[in-house]
């Protein structure tokens, strides 16, 4: 039987490749979203994926998409925290509402849905968590402190949780993506672009299916030697 997998955020974007990826890999996923239904309802019926609404930095959603996911489909196996949102301003003008809903969604879903599964997966003594963060969260971007604090503690949220579920047969890694040829990055300003694409050295935004293509190799049930790593997918922007 097909192991069930969670990608959160996985209707749109990268969260949509991803979950493209896992299933022409043989998983059978459940792609959740927060609010744009038109978009879940067209990957829905272009993928044939079930899709799940829920606020992935809502604890009280998540517990009860979890249990209606394990009754409909089967107890997850593999999960990919991929939500995520930006709020972005300097310090200056960032409000304590544009903090909480970054770090809440970020870096709270992140426990909240290992919170939910990790019990589970531990039992059948097998698991594969790939946690989303980002090249800001290891180099910092200038008006994102909400965002790079979010990030950079997925990294470390990640190599800490490694450490609980190797000798269970669970691994939990996380992607830190650079700059990906996304909807929300072609929306920056075009000179603004240009010198962010000037700062790879490959010279290209990343594609999705670069991100994609990592989470696949993570979760592979032969990966089972690979945790608490960092996979940076940036083009060589950020090294260390």
């Amino acid at each position: 039987m097909a192991r069930v997998a969670l990608v959160t955020g996985g209707t749109r974007g990268i969260g949509a490749e991803i979950s493209r990826a896992l299933q022409a890999a043989g998983r059978t996923v459940v792609a959740s979203y927060a609010g744009n239904d038109e978009a879940a309802r067209a990957f829905a019926a272009d993928t044939g994926m079930n899709v799940i609404r829920f606020d992935a930095g809502d604890f009280g959603e998540c517990q009860a998409a979890v249990e209606k996911i394990t009754g409909d489909t089967g107890p997850i196996e593999i999960l990919v925290n991929n939500a995520g949102i930006t709020r972005d301003g300097t310090l200056a003008k960032m409000t304590r509402e544009m903090w909480d809903a970054v770090l809440d969604t970020n870096l709270g879903s992140c426990y909240n849905l290992c919170k939910l599964t990790f019990d589970g997966m531990r039992q059948k003594k097998f698991g594969r968590i790939v946690n989303i963060g980002s090249v800001n969260g290891q180099a910092g971007q200038y008006g994102q402190v909400n965002y790079a604090a979010a990030k950079s503690g997925i990294h470390g949220f990640t190599k800490a949780l490694a450490q609980e579920g190797a000798r269970f047969g669970i691994t939990v890694n996380a992607i830190a993506p650079g700059y990906v040829d996304t909807d929300m990055v072609r929306a920056v300003p075009p000179d603004v672009l240009q010198k962010i694409i000037a700062r790879i050295p490959m010279g290209r935004l990343g594609r999705t299916a670069d991100i994609a293509r990592g989470v696949v190799f993570l979760t592979a049930d032969d990966a089972d030697f690979i945790t608490g790593s960092t996979l940076s997918i940036n083009g060589g922007q950020h090294m260390y």
